[in-house]
């Protein structure tokens, strides 16, 4: 379970609203990728938060609402699908995470992030495996993928062909049969499922 090694260092240095930052859904094949960004008091460490991968769904959900109602503040950024097809992946997710920071109803001093860097005029750290090492990174992980699997409930319910609910949009044998049968839907980035369409493509009978 994280310690706040991070935290404590960036405190100590004077620093009084350090934002741990994170996102889910970069290796989707649809919808858009998720950040968030979370600020504790000065020492608060909640049981059980770690990196939301290592979590079940109930799990992640208990400590969202605890995450929430104990936190100084929270933001959630998107960034959504078409868009990132036009400027990449990575790009997409330093935007997301850009826009989650702009989001909080107060504004960090410094920033503790997962293995990225982001575009503001704030002091900032990139931690590798971040969400396994600072405290604030891993409740934004949790705080990114809840915020993100309740939106691909909704989802399966307008798009029910490509079971949404239970791959929350990453690649699966469902998933991609239903892309080679149905074709995508308005969710899916065209640039992760080329390879899926050109398949789908070559494997059409020819009509003469």
């Amino acid at each position: 379970m994280p310690l706040l090694k991070y935290e404590n260092r960036v405190w100590k240095k004077g620093y009084h609203l350090a934002a741990g930052l994170d996102e889910v859904g970069r290796g989707c094949l649809a919808g858009p990728v998720t950040a968030a960004a979370v600020i504790f008091p000065r020492g608060l460490r909640i049981p059980g938060v770690t990196d939301s991968k290592g979590l079940t769904a109930i799990q992640r959900e208990k400590l969202y609402h605890i995450i929430i109602s104990r936190c100084i503040s929270v933001g959630v950024g998107f960034v959504d699908e078409k868009t990132i097809d036009i400027i990449n992946i990575k790009q997409a997710a330093r935007l997301a995470m850009k826009k989650a920071v702009n989001s909080l109803r107060i504004y960090p001093d410094y920033l503790l992030i997962d293995a990225e860097s982001v575009d503001l005029d704030l002091p900032q750290e990139s931690i590798i495996k971040g969400d396994l090492h600072s405290h604030s990174i891993a409740a934004a992980s949790i705080v990114a993928k809840v915020v993100r699997d309740r939106a691909c409930i909704e989802w399966d319910r307008v798009y029910p062909r490509y079971g949404f609910k239970s791959n929350k949009g990453y690649h699966s044998k469902k998933h991609r049969g239903a892309i080679k049968t149905y074709g995508p839907c308005p969710l899916h980035r065209e640039s992760f499922i080329q390879g899926i369409l050109d398949e789908r493509t070559y494997n059409q009978p020819a009509l003469f």
